[in-house]
């Protein structure tokens, strides 16, 4: 391997490994442990809206299995900061680490930084859908010298 295919292979591992994680916090953690109606009463808890806990399945659900897949994955991992960030927001009052009870924010936050970073990075090796460039990069003009 070059230089370049172990890059595209470490971004690929980043995306892969994200998406995972955020399929088996919505799907396993939200739907089969806490279920869905549990997880609306813990958003009513903190002071939201109920429905809001079944966004953050579907966004987490879909948006990991997007991010397995390499589709779009600059736009999905965008899309996911918020829920990121709100995740980091909930659990706050437990402190840093995340082995406290109700666990704490740095597990969340450490995600949050994951998905900039993968937005930043792009899809890397074996992605079905390539992202579509950000738009915060500009050309590489080649003047004449």
């Amino acid at each position: 391997m070059n230089e370049q295919q172990l890059q595209q292979s470490g971004i690929a591992l980043l995306r892969v490994s994200l998406g995972i994680i955020l399929v088996a916090h919505s799907i396993y953690l939200k739907l089969m442990v806490f279920t869905l109606p549990g997880t609306a009463q813990f958003f009513a808890s903190l002071g939201l809206p109920e429905f809001l806990a079944y966004v953050v399945f579907i966004a987490e659900a879909v948006g990991g299995i997007a991010l397995i897949l390499g589709v779009q994955t600059r736009w999905v991992s965008l899309a996911l900061v918020p829920v990121l960030l709100g995740a980091t927001w909930a659990h706050l009052p437990a402190g840093w680490l995340f082995s406290n009870p109700n666990g704490g924010w740095e597990y969340p936050a450490f995600l949050t930084v994951a998905a900039l970073a993968q937005a930043l990075l792009g899809d890397g090796a074996a992605a079905v859908n390539k992202s579509a460039p950000l738009g915060i990069v500009r050309p590489v003009s080649r003047a004449a010298a």
